[in-house]
């Protein structure tokens, strides 16, 4: 395979840019407008998987394209898909003619610069969640998305569900009154990486340049390389923006806000181990909108102490598996979903597949269901072929706010100081909903034998937000306006476009 380099990328997608703004006329002279679409699809270890799985099975699509750093992965799915060509360069793949679209499922570190680079080379792009690492690069994409006319997907499927989008119709017609508070639950166990004692060899099938890519090209501190980046701050966000960003974009629909919250406050640490992660595992984050407040609650322990709880897992063991679904806490009936709590009752929303809203009155007793489902990606293929930006359900925008609430989330917490219990209602008296959250976490904690009048919880800095320049305001912003964006390393640079 001929090595695509930095500058002769740049100069072919410079090339290609120059004609991206494409008119609805020459669109249609385009391969793919009117015969098959081809995607190629990068990342491919874990949810790329299920976008080839999707993407394999909505006609006129032609998967023509596989790339993944890890070659043991790559030639494992390739078995699946012979026809596709194989890549570890995501730039190599973007270079291939005939290339229509992709879908980017790589770590979140990767998600801002390989959109632009697809972009830049003339692609409309299938994009995972979060849509960014940080709330700097989502700007970037909007911008980038704008200046190349290029259609960019968010991938949190449940825009593409007919039953949650009934569900939120019915809400606003008035039909359970107005929503009071809206709630994202992510109960979802998450076991203890273990902890090494230094570096950690990379698998032999592992390009690790371009793994980092934007990163620091440091040595690996844990014992597995693969999913795992979820729980440090270089390369993952925490469960907050993991499966946490599904349930907070859902919460933001029914409460119909399109902007950032303007005030944010967090508690929460990470518990139960000590291990090479960094991110908490246990949080919960008031979004105070003018309104009703959205708050999302996440606990990667379960109901009580148990043989995962705290044991340090070896080569083959994995934060990303949630091992014991059936110990961990429920909240109104609930582990993982939406609970969107009415003046006339509730909406709960479980995190299944999507397909399934249901609206509750103040007795608890089940008064309407809202069910069907709709495939995300053949929204994202029949807005390529309609070139109509109005047609996606997730336009990358929107996925800019609800992952941008997960990062005001963890910068909160990464800006806050560790305090006891007593100290933290302190803090919060006159707060009723946080209060209540706040006592429950207290009591989830107490029965994995932490104790808060010993130990100490991270109280994150209570910021303030302007939703329109996205920017922390007031006398505590600076350190947290500091963690808007991140350094990059050369050649891996996300350009500035906004």
């Amino acid at each position: 395979m001929n090595r695509l380099t930095r500058r002769t990328f740049l100069k072919n997608t410079a090339v290609v840019a120059a004609g991206a703004a494409l008119s609805a006329r020459s669109w249609g002279q385009v391969s793919g407008a009117n015969g098959d679409l081809r995607i190629g699809v990068a990342g491919i270890n874990s949810r790329g998987k299920n976008l080839l799985t999707e993407a394999s099975r909505i006609p006129g699509v032609r998967i023509v394209a596989l790339c993944d750093v890890d070659t043991a992965v790559l030639d494992a799915v390739a078995k699946t898909y012979p026809d596709a060509k194989k890549f570890v360069d995501f730039r190599d793949m973007l270079a291939e003619p005939g290339l229509d679209v992709v879908a980017i499922a790589t770590p979140n570190h990767q998600h801002a610069l390989q959109a632009i680079w697809a972009m830049q080379a003339g692609k409309d792009v299938f994009l995972e969640k979060p849509v960014a690492h940080d709330i700097w690069e989502g700007q970037q994409i909007v911008a980038a998305s704008t200046k190349y006319n290029r259609l960019v997907q968010a991938g949190t499927q449940s825009r593409s569900s007919p039953a949650i989008a009934e569900a939120i119709a019915w809400v606003r017609a008035g039909n359970i009154g107005k929503v009071t508070v809206a709630r994202a639950l992510c109960y979802k166990r998450r076991t203890s990486l273990g902890k090494t004692t230094g570096p950690q060899a990379v698998p032999a099938t592992v390009n690790y340049d371009l793994w980092c890519g934007p990163a620091p090209l440091e040595p690996l501190r844990r014992t597995r390389l693969h999913y795992d980046w979820h729980w440090q701050w270089v390369t993952g966000n925490g469960d907050v923006a993991n499966q946490g960003n599904h349930q907070t974009d859902v919460a933001l629909r029914f409460l119909g806000e399109t902007a950032l919250a303007p005030h944010v406050f967090t508690v929460g640490g990470r518990f139960g181990y000590v291990d090479d992660g960094q991110t908490p595992n246990t949080l919960i984050s008031m979004l105070a909108y003018p309104a009703a407040p959205l708050i999302i609650e996440v606990r990667g322990l379960g109901s009580k102490p148990d043989a995962y709880s705290n044991m340090a897992m070896g080569p083959g063991g994995s934060a990303g598996a949630d091992t014991s679904a059936a110990t961990m806490d429920k909240f109104m009936g609930m582990s993982v979903g939406n609970i969107i709590h009415c003046e006339g009752g509730y909406i709960s929303v479980p995190a299944v597949d999507y397909s399934l809203a249901q609206a509750y009155d103040r007795d608890g007793k089940l008064v309407k269901e809202f069910k069907g489902v709709a495939g995300h990606m053949a929204n994202f293929i029949d807005a390529v072929r309609s070139r109509k930006a109005s047609d996606l359900h997730a336009p990358v925008r929107q996925g800019c706010v609800s992952g941008g609430l997960c990062h005001t989330s963890n910068i909160s917490y990464l800006t806050g100081r560790g305090l006891h219990a007593g100290e933290i209602r302190e803090r919060i008296q006159g707060n009723a909903p946080m209060l209540e959250v706040f006592g429950r976490l207290n009591e989830h904690l107490g029965a994995n034998g932490i104790d808060l009048t010993k130990d100490t919880a991270t109280f994150g800095l209570p910021l303030t937000v302007d939703p329109k320049t996205e920017r922390f305001t007031g006398s505590d912003a600076a350190p947290a306006n500091a963690l808007l964006r991140r350094e990059y390393r050369k050649p891996f640079v996300v350009p500035q476009l906004a």
